[in-house]
C-alpha cells in the first residue's frame, strides 16, 4: 500500500477533485462535526430562508457523536456514525459549499449524483477505533445547536486524521471496487 496523501481541510475544489477512490489520506486542519439532528436543523434553517450558523464553503463534515472528554483531552471517543442517516440532507448542504464528508457505510445513488455534480468526495473512517481517531483531534469547539450535546455542530482541529476515500467526486466507489475480485462469476 502506498503512503497516505496528506491533505488540508477545508478542501478547495482542486483538492476535493484530486482524491480517488481507494486513496488513503491524513487530513490536517479544521473539519466540522455534525450528525443527523444537526443536519436536519441546518436544512430546516435553509428552508425558512435563513442564514446557516456555520459557513459550509469548502467544509469537510465528519459524521460523529463524540463521547465526553476525559480531563485534559479535547474530546472522548470519536468514531464515525452511519452516513446514510444524513443522505436526505446531504445534497442540499453540498449546494451550500460542502466539499467533503467523512463517515462510514454506503451512500444513496442520489447522494453520489450530487457528489459528482458538486465535486465532493466521501471518505470513510474506520468504525470501532474511535479512541484512536480521537488522538488526531486537538481541539473541539461547539459552533451551533449546543443543546444537541454530542450531536451539536462543532469545529474540530485535526492533525493527521486517518481516512480512506470511498467514493470520489467522479462517483468511483471503493466499496464496489474492493469487492469485485471476490464476487462469484
Amino acid at each position: 500500500m502506498s503512503q497516505p496523501k496528506r491533505i488540508t481541510a477545508p478542501f478547495d475544489d482542486a483538492t476535493a477533485r484530486s482524491l480517488r477512490a481507494g486513496d488513503s489520506v491524513l487530513v490536517t486542519g479544521t473539519i466540522i462535526a455534525a450528525r443527523d439532528a444537526a443536519h436536519k436543523r441546518l436544512v430546516e434553517t435553509l428552508q425558512r430562508g435563513e442564514k446557516l450558523p456555520v459557513d459550509l464553503k469548502g467544509a469537510v463534515v465528519y459524521y460523529v457523536g463524540p463521547t465526553p472528554a476525559k480531563p485534559g483531552h479535547p474530546i472522548g471517543s470519536a468514531g464515525p456514525t452511519t452516513s446514510g442517516r444524513m443522505d436526505a440532507y446531504t445534497p442540499t448542504l453540498m449546494g451550500q459549499g460542502l466539499k467533503g464528508m467523512i463517515g462510514k457505510g454506503y451512500r444513496k445513488p442520489e447522494v453520489v449524483e450530487a457528489m459528482k455534480k458538486y465535486g465532493v468526495p466521501y471518505l470513510a473512517a474506520v468504525g470501532g477505533v474511535g479512541a484512536l481517531i480521537a488522538r488526531s483531534i486537538k481541539k473541539y469547539t461547539v459552533l451551533a445547536y449546543e443543546e444537541l450535546g454530542p450531536e451539536a455542530v462543532a469545529a474540530m482541529e485535526v492533525v493527521d486524521f486517518p481516512a480512506i476515500v470511498v467514493i470520489d467526486s467522479e462517483g468511483n466507489n471503493y466499496y464496489t471496487q474492493g469487492q469485485a475480485p471476490y464476487q462469484e462469476i
